[in-house]
């Protein structure tokens, strides 16, 4: 008498799987934008060039066939200069957001700290001290649905 293969395998019922919050995406990108800039930062100081890459893919028109190709990106620094002092903005969906009521301009001081500024930045998300400012920017940039006004409605003429 022989044995199926099937029969040796241990067999269970699927086990349900929790979605994962929204937050954890929205602040695995930030992190990735804040070490973007953290590179940009460093290389500012080392007076060298920054070169920022993203994978796309691309369908070439004669094969048809779809392959990844490295393509430049330009990447906009969110610190600024303001007579040899510099400030630093975060930014989600490309708006600063407010570390503090009406605030969003974190002060750095000398260009030699941003790097290390960024650090504490890309900490303090990973512990979750941004999530309501990156909550709030992401519900509040969402757009809003509009609803058009009825032109087909027929008036009625006696």
């Amino acid at each position: 008498m022989t044995t199926s293969l099937l029969s040796s395998l241990k067999v269970t019922a699927r086990p349900t799987i929790e979605p994962k919050p929204p937050i954890i995406g929205k602040r695995l990108k930030l992190i990735e934008k804040l070490e973007q800039q953290q590179q940009l930062a460093t290389c500012m100081l080392e007076n060298k060039p920054f070169e920022a890459y993203r994978e796309k893919m691309v369908k070439d028109p004669t094969t048809g066939e779809r392959t990844k190709q490295r393509r430049a990106v330009s990447v906009k620094p969110w610190y600024y200069d303001s007579d040899g002092h510099y400030f630093l903005e975060v930014k989600v969906n490309n708006k600063p957001i407010d570390i503090q009521t009406g605030k969003p301009a974190i002060d750095v001081g000398d260009k030699a700290n941003l790097p290390k500024t960024l650090e504490t930045i890309i900490q303090a998300v990973e512990k979750g001290e941004l999530d309501n400012f990156i909550m709030a920017k992401a519900t509040t940039c969402k757009k809003a649905t509009s609803t058009k006004p009825d032109t087909n409605k027929t008036s009625s003429k006696s």
